[in-house]
């Protein structure tokens, strides 16, 4: 289905903005930054008085140290713009339930039985959930191979990962020749590829 035409005579209302940041650190670890602010355009009435228009009513980081590994070693979260001040800003320390989990096994579900409902904020929480995928981003090329060397014995990290890179697509034969399966030998187009690792899980 193509995208819906936009409305000429629709207003802004709301503009969430969510952004993730990744550095490299001289000791081998890394650093994951994930920010969300949400704005509304017209001032709003909140639990201690009116937000003017523009202002922030939320304003929250979680930062992630990991090693390269995807393992997460240190974890915390800040909130400086909220609804209810002393309420939304109280549990941050929450966030270091996050220490010991890894990126790529199992995470989005652990963070849902770690951090869901009442346990935490859900807009930090919810943030959470496109960190995986990001350092993948981070890492490609870097830490990952993403290239597909002539030596290589298994196939470059995003093949069967997204529909677009399956194992029988075109731009996997195309781009990746050697590792291109027909469609009787591949990953069925829509089904869920499972990891040659055992000890993976879906995240």
């Amino acid at each position: 289905m193509a995208l819906p035409t936009a409305a000429p005579e629709r207003q802004l209302k709301h503009r969430r903005n969510i952004s993730v940041q990744i550095y490299a650190r001289s000791n081998g670890l890394w650093e994951v930054d994930a920010h969300i602010t949400d704005v509304r355009s017209g001032a709003t009435p909140m639990s201690y008085g009116l937000l003017p228009a523009g202002e922030p009513i939320h304003d929250m980081l979680v930062r992630l140290v990991i090693d390269e590994s995807f393992n997460v070693i240190e974890a915390g979260a800040q909130t400086t713009a909220m609804p209810f001040p002393g309420q939304c800003d109280s549990f941050s320390e929450v966030y270091g339930r996050l220490v010991g989990l890894n990126l790529m096994r199992g995470f989005r579900q652990a963070v849902k039985e770690r951090l869901g409902g009442v346990q935490a904020c859900t807009h930090i929480t919810e943030l959470t959930q496109v960190l995986p995928t990001a350092v993948v981003q981070a890492f490609a090329g870097e830490v990952i191979d993403t290239h597909g060397n002539a030596e290589a014995s298994e196939p470059p990290f995003q093949i069967d990962r997204c529909r677009a890179l399956r194992a029988d697509g075109d731009a996997v034969k195309t781009f990746f020749p050697r590792w291109y399966r027909s469609t009787q030998t591949s990953v069925t187009a829509g089904s869920v590829p499972k990891s040659s690792d055992p000890n993976v899980v879906e995240t």
